[in-house]
């Protein structure tokens, strides 16, 4: 699947360390590239999308005419509490 990222979505990714940044566009790329990546997701209660979870952090999505669209990156802690 196609993957894209909100403009908020960056933000929060490009103000991580680097090597956090790095570990989770890597495992997102990976479940992109899956046939099926929503094997690898939780449905989220109360909100039209998915989330993966990649160490301490959620990554909230939807699926949009075929697209994987990054909607926020957050700690757990804090993921939920905005949607």
């Amino acid at each position: 699947m196609e993957l894209h990222y909100t403009q908020a979505a960056f933000e929060q990714l490009s103000e991580l360390p680097a090597k956090t940044r790095e570990r989770i566009a890597a495992k997102v790329d990976f479940y992109a590239a899956q046939t099926d990546p929503l094997e690898f997701a939780q449905p989220l209660s109360g909100y039209a999308g998915y989330r993966f979870r990649v160490g301490d952090f959620r990554i909230i999505f939807e699926i949009v005419a075929d697209k994987i669209v990054i909607v926020a990156i957050t700690k757990r802690d804090k993921a939920y509490r905005d949607l």
